[in-house]
């Protein structure tokens, strides 16, 4: 197709067309005859319209010689030159797009695939950075479904619980999968997950190993030590043949110094943490081939954050050097809360983590940094990331930050990537000139999205089934236990029509109780009084046979509910609070209800 020709000046470098054809676009390939080199390749960079018509800028990307190698022209277009929208397969052997490796998604305004290399991705480090909301946890959750399909070694810090969604199939809309030819696909086989329990009922916990040499055991200490302090705990360590926090404690104690104290507290506050311990998890536990291992960190103190991640990575580099555990791509979310930039913070990880930017690749240890601020993240850990996926940033100190640490990054790709519509990405180091990406649909889940603070409706799944009719009260999030089916999964599985759903909310109360030193977690309702053991089938108890047995696992969560009658609460939350005080001591308590879906046949 002809979009217009060659006018005003012409370099090696750049060009301009008048435009002839409605069909131009920003970022459109083009074709270009030069009677020296045959086809060029170019790329429209902008548009502008005046009086006259419409004018595109162009760049030159190249031809392809005969060995094979894209080659910049020497001398410039003819004025008057047709301009050519780009075929396909012209751009595909110009470009030398990937045929296979992992599915990213489609060249923007293109039907052409983008196949990352996988094994560049996974030794050569790789960068995401966008601001919040543009789409980089989605994209990063593509890949790595592409590596998982692949059965390589994965570890994911995961400060805010976004990754664990991934165990199960996207609800995506099916059409919209269906061009794109994707299968909707969960990866719970594959996934293990590990946390805090009391968080997050459903993960593993975590243990890091209470052996630590001194330099580790003064970094991992919560205050900075004097210089007395710290030759204090040396001349304590260099005796010990067994470094525990037992042992160290038993070695400060016998010491006449009065400030000794201040080092127990903090190794006492240690160990009361529980992360550390004797019987830690296993390293060739946490990387095995064939599996994902999520590090969640939600709900976390920061500092807490820090310390897991700067043991485990210090331990798992170790371990890697020494061939104990297989190669594996290490990503890390929020990366500028644990490797900052100097004058913006300190994090006990930035060490640990700018070695194995530069030394990972050697001993097999991929790194995937992901942030929405990239000026805050150290310039020395994105200058080691080859491969950089840069999704919309208008930021101008994100914007300035990298342009600095990332190379081929021009005026006019500085300007485009603020104009990135959410969900493309700009790709660069896989080819010799950036590209602006279409990412694909997710197969599994995608956990990153916003909380629900309007509701919306599920009109596709009820639009066969009387609804009362609603009448909101104007309301804000409500803490809410919600049942375990969705009405999607509700009509999937009717074996009958249904007449009508009628949604209840019961007013409730979530307790953290201690029961002779257990922790559980109770949900009791506010009508009756009765422990509520599974909402789903009814299941209840009362108060006074309270035990261990009664743990409610599912916490509740806030959310913008559509429902259809709000039951009045009758039992105030004190009154339950000194009900249960009888039998256990209450740690904790908060209001919340539970959903209940009536379906009617």
């Amino acid at each position: 197709m002809i979009l217009g020709k060659i006018v005003g000046k012409a370099s090696t470098l750049q060009f301009q067309f008048s435009v002839t054809s409605s069909a131009a676009r920003k970022l459109q390939f083009l074709q270009v005859y030069h009677p020296e080199y045959g086809p060029v390749l170019g790329q429209i960079m902008e548009l502008e319209r005046t009086e006259e018509g419409m004018t595109a800028h162009c760049s030159i990307i190249g031809y392809k010689d005969e060995d094979g190698r894209v080659k910049g022209i020497r001398t410039p277009f003819a004025i008057g030159v047709e301009v050519l929208e780009a075929e396909d397969q012209f751009i595909k052997d110009v470009i030398a797009l990937q045929e296979e490796g992992g599915f990213l998604g489609k060249l923007e305004g293109k039907d052409i695939p983008i196949f990352v290399d996988l094994q560049k991705v996974l030794t050569k480090h790789l960068c995401v950075l966008a601001k919040s909301g543009a789409g980089k946890s989605y994209a990063v959750g593509g890949l790595l479904e592409e590596i998982m399909e692949k059965r390589v070694p994965l570890l994911v810090i995961d400060p805010h619980g976004e990754y664990s969604s991934m165990k199960w199939p996207t609800d995506e809309d099916a059409e919209m999968l269906q061009r794109w030819k994707i299968s909707p696909k969960g990866y719970g086989t594959q996934i293990q997950e590990y946390g805090d329990m009391s968080i997050k009922e459903d993960v593993r916990p975590l243990k890091l190993d209470e052996k630590m040499t001194s330099y580790e055991l003064m970094k991992v200490l919560p205050l900075q030590l004097t210089s007395t302090q710290e030759a204090m705990l040396f001349s304590v360590i260099k005796d010990l043949e067994d470094v525990t926090f037992d042992t160290i404690l038993l070695g400060l104690e016998q010491l006449n110094s009065s400030s000794k104290w201040a080092i127990i507290e903090m190794i006492l506050h240690l160990r009361k943490m529980g992360l550390f311990a004797a019987n830690y998890t296993p390293l060739n536990e946490l990387i095995a081939p064939g599996k994902c291992t999520i590090i969640n960190l939600k709900g976390m103190l920061p500092e807490i954050q820090d310390l897991i991640v700067y043991k485990l990575l210090k331990d798992l580099f170790m371990a890697r050097k020494q061939e104990k555990i297989p190669p594996f791509f290490c990503v890390i979310e929020e990366a500028h809360n644990f490797c900052p930039e100097k004058g913006f913070g300190k994090a006990k990880s930035t060490d640990v983590i700018r070695l194995i930017s530069s030394e990972g690749r050697k001993f097999g240890m991929g790194l995937c940094v992901v942030s929405q601020r990239p000026a805050l993240v150290q310039k020395s850990v994105l200058a080691q990331c080859t491969t950089q996926l840069i999704m919309k940033v208008t930021n101008p100190n994100d914007l300035r930050a990298i342009t600095g640490s990332i190379e081929g990054i021009t005026t006019e790709t500085e300007n485009e990537i603020q104009n990135l519509a959410v969900g493309s990405a700009l790709l660069c180091g896989m080819v010799d000139r950036p590209l602006v990406v279409t990412i694909r649909p997710r197969r599994s889940k995608h956990g990153g999205r916003a909380v629900n603070m309007i509701g919306v409706v599920q009109e596709e799944y009820t639009k066969n089934v009387v609804v009362e009719s609603r009448e909101f009260e104007e309301q804000g999030l409500l803490s809410v236990i919600k049942p375990k089916l969705e009405l999607n999964e509700i009509m999937l599985m009717s074996t009958a029509p249904i007449k009508k759903i009628t949604t209840y909310l019961i007013p409730a109360a979530f307790f953290r109780c201690d029961i002779k030193s257990y922790f559980i977690d109770i949900l009791v309702d506010r009508i009756k009084g009765m422990i509520i053991l599974d909402p789903d089938n009814d299941q209840k108890k009362e108060i006074r046979n309270l035990g261990i047995d009664c743990a409610f696992f599912r916490k509740p969560a806030y959310e913008k509910i559509d429902f259809d009658v709000k039951l009045d609460a009758r039992i105030t939350l004190n009154q339950l609070k000194v009900e249960l005080s009888k039998y256990c001591k209450v740690e904790d308590m908060r209001e919340c209800f539970i959903v209940y879906r009536k379906v009617e046949w």
